[in-house]
């Protein structure tokens, strides 16, 4: 069978993807400035170690679509699905919204997540206010307020907590880094598009391999995946990278459930198959050995 889109070669493989833990919250703010540093600030950093948080801002949120009326993001945090998660999510999610949003004058933070799950923000986040928070309703929902030297700072008590899917993915094989860039903006810009799923780190520049024993330098997680590193053409024995290919952009995505991240998947390749360049598209993964997920790519043709 020939997969193809756009006449681009897609690979007969699957991404491997994991279970992971999720918050998903609505920032928002007065004005376009602050909302932006605070989505993009609680957001920075993804990760690739297990037991360290990622995020992503899923989409913007005109004030109509507010419960306070006022410009606003989602915003989605993760962790990968081990044991603990929860309460390593609501620790990253403590430090996130600390550093990232409540410093960023007239932010205010709100549930945007419907599950039986929960965390409670007031350990976390709440008694930074040093005994001066107090609880109150807000817009119909039950807040927590923390005085600041700005004004205030407001966060609803308990933000919803569910599994979803972590590391959904995407390569695009391209003839150069200008065509990767469009290629990976096109791809990024289309799975935001998509409801309930984040691209973490916008356009990835290192695919990643698992580690593996003998690694040299474990304490770094994952390494790179130097089969796929074009500038180690005719250093290596086990070189993948096909003639004419000179950078390969990886999107990686995480969603609430399998759906979105489908869905994502198929958006991305779509919106990159578009752009001249762009020779051949595949997925990666680990021989199925760690992920509990795996998304043919002929599925989403």
């Amino acid at each position: 069978m020939n997969l193809n889109i756009n006449n681009i070669p897609v690979d007969d493989t699957y991404c491997e993807a994991f279970s992971g833990v999720v918050t998903r919250f609505i920032i928002t703010a007065k004005d376009e400035k602050r909302l932006h540093r605070a989505a993009y600030l609680s957001t920075a950093l993804p990760s690739t170690v297990f037991g360290k948080s990622e995020g992503g801002i899923e989409t913007w949120l005109k004030p109509d679509e507010t419960p306070d009326g006022r410009m606003g993001a989602i915003v989605q945090i993760w962790v990968n699905d081990i044991k603990n998660s929860e309460d390593i999510l609501a620790a990253e999610l403590g430090w996130r919204i600390r550093q990232g949003i409540l410093v960023v004058p007239t932010t205010s933070v709100f549930n945007a997540l419907d599950s039986d799950l929960s965390i409670d923000m007031m350990p976390p986040v709440g008694y930074c206010a040093d005994g001066y928070q107090t609880e109150e309703t807000r817009y119909g929902r039950e807040t927590i307020v923390l005085p600041l030297m700005m004004g205030e700072f407001v966060i609803e008590r308990y933000l919803g907590m569910a599994r979803g899917v972590m590391g959904g993915n995407v390569w695009f094989f391209c003839d150069s880094v200008d065509t990767a860039l469009e290629a990976g903006d096109r791809a990024v810009e289309a799975v935001d598009r998509v409801e309930g799923a984040v691209s973490t780190f916008d356009i990835c520049s290192a695919g990643s391999k698992p580690i593996y024993p003998g690694q040299e330098h474990p304490e770094v997680g994952p390494s790179t995946n130097h089969p796929f590193c074009p500038t180690l053409k005719g250093k290596i024995p086990d070189f993948e990278v096909p003639d004419g290919v000179e950078s390969i952009p990886e999107i990686v995505i995480n969603g609430v459930d399998e759906t979105a991240v489908r869905n994502a998947m198929k958006a991305a390749m779509e919106a990159a198959a578009g752009v001249s360049g762009v020779k051949r598209i595949s997925a990666g993964n680990y021989d199925g050995k760690l992920g509990k997920f795996k998304i043919p790519l002929k599925e989403l043709l």
